[in-house]
């Protein structure tokens, strides 16, 4: 497979974050341009397969903007005002557009974490 796919699990509540907003941006010189926004699904992926794939999916520096602050506080999670985290950035690089890039996202109120899934 290849594309662009993530992931996110809300380490907090041990389960899928469903619900998560995230915005893909690719990162021309002139600023940052939204590709896409997307919402989890039950299983914390996004429906449809994956974020980029085919024509779309080049080469380039992106960004996912995952929309954390208000997830935390839609499921109800104990969090200072203004929280510690809100909206979470990844920005990373697609150099081979024959292989398949996963980005998750592990989140809780007060921590992330991500690397190159499978």
């Amino acid at each position: 497979m290849t594309g662009l796919t993530t992931h996110v699990l809300d380490t907090a509540l041990g389960k899928p974050a469903e619900g998560l907003k995230i915005d893909l941006f690719k990162l021309e010189a002139h600023g940052p341009v939204r590709v896409k926004s997307v919402v989890t699904n039950a299983d914390g992926r996004v429906d449809g397969g994956p974020m980029l794939i085919g024509e779309s999916f080049q080469k380039g520096q992106y960004e996912l903007v995952f929309h954390a602050g208000a997830y935390l506080k839609k499921t109800g999670q104990v969090l200072a005002d203004p929280p510690f985290l809100d909206l979470v950035p990844i920005r990373f690089g697609i150099a081979d557009t024959s292989a398949h890039y996963h980005v998750p996202l592990l989140i809780s109120p007060w921590s992330y974490s991500t690397y190159r899934g499978s």
